[in-house]
């Protein structure tokens, strides 16, 4: 991907990318008392920077995205309305677009459509960017490309954005089934094209932006493919939405009501037999019409063929991951310097001390940070593995995004909501820039599926393919210490078996010929089984970056976080542990003083955390909770009234 000339950013708000040592430092985790807080552009911050994003690499995925949310028009602005918020995300997809010199390499390269989600989704309304960049980008222009069968296709009208294209697949009446769609595209043997329908109102295509706001659309469209009278499958048709003058002919479009923290035009959209060119289909290997109009495909199956079409959601639970994580991060980031700058009553009279300062307070905001490191560095991984994974790979990977899409964005409303309540009631006014993250990140679990069933169909899947047999301990566990990663990640891995264990055991003493009870009987330790798996493929994650700082300080920060990471995840299963003889009952009972302690040697870095997190500082500046003087500057903000109640300006 080739992006635009960039300004360099400036020495005071960058942290210059180091090269990797290929043998990282696998020493002890350092001293076991507090350490000197690096500033804020140290070596620490650097190695960091370099760990979270990207490498050597950085510069090419992330700077781009990173400099484009400095400008002015990224800011938050006040009182807008829902139609106004929603013109205002479609503005922001041109300021992307006018930074890349070919939008098809965006398309293309799934590490950096994920970083412009995860820095669009920091800034306010930045949910409803991340919305149409997923859209266009992605599903749209991402599934032209894909299917480049039959005659060349002219994109520039959707590369230069003249038309904006936007997808249809889900339905009113057709969700997480959406395999089982009804809009149907008819093949007509008199002019060789296809009549495109909506048979009753639950085909109606359920939220896609397909309004006149942002200008001219198209789309493409999941419909039935009818070839005389015999139904082939669910494939996408390329189809015109709108002109300069409105919604064309038979398209009938509704806008749906306001949906607070994605500001985008959502629809429901219908057909009444729109004449569509035989050039709409598109075609692949796995669907094609010959030229004397017969229908051959790669794929026997209706079901394959349906997924094959649609298998830009992939990438999709990518871009949903990376907005999630990157929301997390500056949530997160607010939060802690809120909790510098604010002050409260001390113990002692007169004495005013941070709410930093609490162990209440800060315990939280640790925990938080430690997993939205692991959160990161899983993203990180797995993102690598599908940009380069061999078609062989592709199922495991495909369902390895799916338990990684699910657990982060369930992590990240969590989290965002744990931000925002640090920050009390200021946390609440958009300006102060957390009050969008809880409401975005509702929508990224839901997007490019529903987190359940992609979990539910993870489940089904590794509850017989998947070996997650552990080594044999190495060590008698009664000879093992909580302070050792190593340790913990192996107990995780003890966890990630046992419920798939159990999950096995329950299918086998289903009820016998009911497929669904049996499958009842063992969703529920099926779906524990992912969730450990989640947490074990994070782990690993996170231990892999910890073992290739350059920097000292930083390998000790990383290694005391990961600890952290692990002993919070490892509370849920002390007992199972203890029960089977992986834990002893000493470390169950020392296990909450092992977190004490990692806690309190964590306690003066969550600044050095959370500038690794590398937000700008326009950006920062421009919210008044990260400032010290965050009373005042929201004050500026509120206008004052005369005497005779007429607002007169702040200076």
């Amino acid at each position: 991907m080739t992006l635009l000339t960039i300004t360099q950013a400036s020495p005071a708000d960058a942290a210059p990318a180091t090269r990797p040592r290929p043998d990282g430092p696998n020493g002890p985790a350092g001293p076991a008392g507090p350490l000197p807080a690096p500033a804020e552009h140290s070596p620490t911050v650097t190695d960091l920077v370099r760990l979270l994003f990207e490498g050597d690499d950085q510069d090419r995925v992330h700077t781009p995205w990173r400099e484009l949310i400095t400008d002015e028009s990224f800011r938050h602005k006040e009182g807008l309305s829902p139609a106004e918020q929603a013109a205002l995300s479609y503005e922001r997809l041109r300021a992307v677009n006018r930074r890349l010199e070919r939008a098809e390499d965006l398309a293309r390269d799934p590490r950096l459509l994920a970083a412009l989600h995860e820095w669009a989704a920091v800034v306010h309304g930045g949910g409803g960017l991340c919305t149409l960049a997923s859209i266009h980008y992605n599903l749209f222009l991402g599934s032209l490309l894909d299917h480049q069968d039959g005659p060349p296709r002219d994109l520039t009208e959707f590369t230069t954005l003249a038309r904006t294209g936007t997808f249809l697949c889900t339905e009113l009446a057709h969700g997480n089934d959406a395999a089982a769609l009804q809009t149907t595209a008819e093949f007509d043997p008199d002019t060789g094209g296809f009549i495109l329908h909506t048979p009753h109102t639950g085909a109606q295509k359920f939220m896609p932006n397909t309004s006149p706001t942002g200008g001219p659309k198209s789309a493409v469209v999941a419909a039935r493919l009818l070839v005389n009278g015999e139904d082939q499958g669910v494939f996408l048709f390329l189809t015109p939405l709108s002109d300069a003058h409105g919604t064309l002919p038979g398209i009938r479009v509704r806008r749906l009501p306001y949906r607070a923290g994605a500001p985008v035009d959502h629809c429901l959209t219908a057909f009444d037999h729109v004449p569509l060119p035989r050039s709409a289909l598109l075609e692949a290997a796995h669907g094609r019409l010959t030229h004397d109009n017969t229908f051959t495909s790669s794929l026997g199956n209706r079901r394959k063929r349906f997924l094959q079409s649609i298998a830009r959601v992939t990438t999709g639970k990518l871009c949903m991951s990376g907005a999630a994580v990157g929301a997390t991060r500056a949530a997160l980031t607010i939060a802690v310097r809120y909790a510098h700058h604010r002050h409260i009553s001390g113990p002692r009279a007169g004495q005013q001390v941070p709410l930093h300062a609490h162990r209440t307070h800060h315990s939280r905001l640790l925990h938080a940070l430690a997993t939205a490191y692991a959160m990161t560095f899983l993203h990180r991984t797995v993102t690598a593995r599908w940009a380069d994974h061999t078609p062989d790979e592709r199922p495991e990977i495909e369902r390895l995004v799916a338990i990684t899409k699910g657990w982060i964005t369930w992590q990240a409303r969590t989290l965002t909501t744990e931000a925002r309540e640090r920050c009390g009631a200021h946390a609440l006014f958009p300006v102060n820039g957390l009050a969008d993250f809880p409401q975005y990140t509702e929508g990224t679990i839901t997007a490019e599926g529903d987190n359940l069933v992609i979990w539910a169909k993870a489940a089904a899947e590794m509850l017989f393919g998947h070996n997650t047999t552990p080594p044999p301990h190495t060590t008698p566990p009664a000879q093992q210490d909580l302070t050792d990663t190593a340790f913990l990640r192996e107990l995780l891995h003890h966890a990630q078996t046992l419920w798939q264990t159990r999950a096995r055991t329950a299918l086998r003493n289903g009820p016998p010929g009911d497929p669904l009870a049996r499958w009842n009987n063992a969703s529920t330790p099926a779906l524990r089984m992912i969730e450990a798996h989640a947490r074990l493929q994070a782990a690993d994650a996170f231990i892999h970056a910890t073992q290739h700082t350059t920097d000292p300080t930083a390998h000790t920060l990383l290694t005391q976080l990961c600890r952290l990471f692990l002993l919070n995840q490892l509370n849920d299963y002390t007992g199972d542990l203890l029960a089977t003889n992986h834990l002893t009952t000493h470390h169950v009972l020392n296990l909450p003083h092992t977190t004490n302690e990692t806690l309190h040697t964590l306690t003066p870095h969550t600044t050095t955390l959370t500038n690794a997190f590398h937000l700008p500082t326009q950006y920062l500046t421009a919210i008044p909770l990260t400032t010290p003087n965050h009373l005042h500057q929201f004050d500026q903000l509120i206008p004052h009234t005369n005497k005779n109640n007429e607002h007169t300006p702040t200076h």
